[in-house]
């Protein structure tokens, strides 16, 4: 399936239908997680979905090596049920031998906290089995749930050195980028419909046409290809990267007596068009 927004319903769609299915390989082989399994998939039938553009993604990763604490109420999502897609990954995780970038979060309530979950695409794990002589034994959705793990919702936020070391960065990624979509200065936020072919084939499975919030970063983040060097030359960029920012706790509210973390914002040096440099990475998937 092609890999674009407009086709995220669908691939929401197939997801869901896999997981609650009690006769996949999935459910068969890991009998201690069937229930939760089957649980999100009914999760994610409601999920709000959103689409993180490359450049967007690319500064959650970055800025969120900044968070100091972070804090996931109800109040702080953007959604109560989410399914968020990073377009060029959001850290990367060991599997079986081989790095993987880490393409899609979602999260939702589960025992009085927030579960977490990292997603992988199907042809990223066909890809790393092919390298090493195998192949996938039966057929996956576009997006494969591969760790997942519940959080403390409380009110006070908690240091990031206390999360757990598996989900630590898709936790600061996520919060990072749910902090970024809330600055309209920011960011554009666009809702794009699936087209004719997507809203028939989901009609036929019996599924609703929802709209993808896509997120990308406004042209205030003007690339720079060069820089000044001492002797008046000049020093050309091949790649592009984040320029870091910070975040600042900004007043606002009756009496400017609340607080709303905000990012200062930082930028894209490097040629427009050229490849992001991401180096985040979080080691996480262990069998």
């Amino acid at each position: 399936m092609q890999w674009n927004p407009r086709r995220l319903p669908r691939m929401r769609q197939q997801m869901a239908a896999y997981l609650q299915d009690p006769d996949t390989d999935m459910a068969r082989d890991a009998p201690r997680y069937r229930e939760e399994i089957a649980a999100l998939g009914r999760q994610l039938r409601p999920a709000e979905l959103y689409w993180v553009a490359p450049d967007m993604a690319a500064l959650a990763v970055s800025s969120a090596d900044q968070l100091p604490d972070l804090r996931f109420l109800p109040s702080d999502r953007p959604a109560d049920v989410g399914l968020i897609v990073f377009d060029g990954g959001a850290g990367a995780l060991a599997y079986q031998g081989a790095e993987i970038p880490i393409d899609a979060l979602s999260w939702g309530p589960d025992r009085g906290g927030m579960r977490l979950w990292q997603w992988i695409r199907r042809t990223r794990v066909e890809e790393a089995l092919h390298r090493q002589g195998g192949e996938l034994a039966a057929w996956l959705p576009p997006l494969i749930p591969v760790f997942g793990g519940v959080l403390d919702v409380a009110t006070e936020p908690s240091p990031v050195a206390e999360l757990p070391e598996d989900l630590r960065t898709s936790a600061t990624t996520l919060a990072a980028a749910w902090h970024l979509m809330a600055q309209p200065r920011l960011v554009d936020r666009d809702q794009l419909r699936p087209d004719k072919a997507e809203r028939r084939a989901l009609a036929r499975a019996g599924s609703s046409a929802s709209d993808v919030t896509l997120v990308d970063l406004r042209r205030q983040y003007v690339p720079q290809t060069q820089d000044q060097e001492p002797g008046g030359a000049k020093r050309q960029y091949r790649h592009r990267f984040v320029v870091s920012g910070h975040w600042r706790d900004q007043a606002h509210g009756p009496e400017r007596s609340l607080r709303r973390r905000t990012w200062i914002p930082s930028y894209l040096k490097g040629p427009d068009g050229a490849p992001l440099l991401a180096t985040t990475r979080v080691n996480v998937w262990r069998r």
